[in-house]
């Protein structure tokens, strides 16, 4: 069975470029993003890492560690990383999983059971190991989202999913496209009583569609 939205994800000890880790010591009271890859050293894996490493300080801003999954050994990572920092012009500071044992990937079911990666192997061998995962600080999954190896991932909306998410986690919602600063909406489960009471004013725009300044 696949992991689903509010599941508490897999915990697990692996090997990285920066040590040992147990994922959900980790994560400690952050939010995190896991996001994989199917190997080392391909192309639109390369510029993801970078587009990565490049939103640094966007990350530290909403307390969010992020960290990569690869299905190779750490002294490939650590080779890899020289690559994904000159390509970004940015520090690669967060760690990258090694998966060459397929653990993880199997964990997120990212890869069937019975997966093993045959020698000569290439991408194709791992390829559905494109996955996002954004996990709350309770350490259960809130979104994710997979690509194909051919479409690099959009990190500038994995960051407005996260601000939504953030967002929401203060009890509202947000409407299509939303962005930081915009209106949000007013879940249909709270009485347009208790709205008033908690957000002042609101838009009625129909009977369960409410919006309201977004809450500090």
């Amino acid at each position: 069975m696949g992991l689903r939205i509010n599941d508490t994800v897999p915990n697990f000890t692996a090997e990285t470029d920066h040590g040992t880790i147990q994922f959900h010591d980790w994560i400690g009271d952050s939010w995190a993003i896991l996001f994989s890859h199917p190997k080392d050293f391909t192309p639109v894996c390369t510029t993801e890492f970078s587009a990565v490493a490049q939103l640094n300080d966007e990350w530290a801003a909403r307390n969010t560690k992020v960290i990569g999954v690869s299905v190779d050994g750490v002294e490939d990572h650590k080779k890899w990383k020289k690559d994904i920092e000159e390509y970004g012009k940015a520090n690669a500071g967060f760690p990258i999983i090694a998966d060459d044992g397929l653990a993880v990937s199997k964990a997120f079911d990212m890869l069937p059971a019975e997966a093993y990666l045959p020698d000569g192997r290439t991408p194709a061998d791992s390829a559905t190991v494109r996955s996002v995962f954004i996990i709350g600080p309770d350490k259960q999954l809130k979104l994710s989202m997979t690509y194909p190896m051919t479409v690099g991932r959009n990190f500038a909306e994995i960051l407005r999913a996260l601000d939504g998410l953030q967002m929401s986690s203060k009890g509202v919602a947000t409407p299509a496209n939303w962005v930081p600063g915009e209106d949000v909406i007013i879940p249909p489960s709270v009485s347009n009583e208790d709205a008033k009471a908690k957000f002042g004013e609101f838009e009625t725009i129909f009977p369960y569609l409410r919006k309201t300044k977004a809450p500090s």
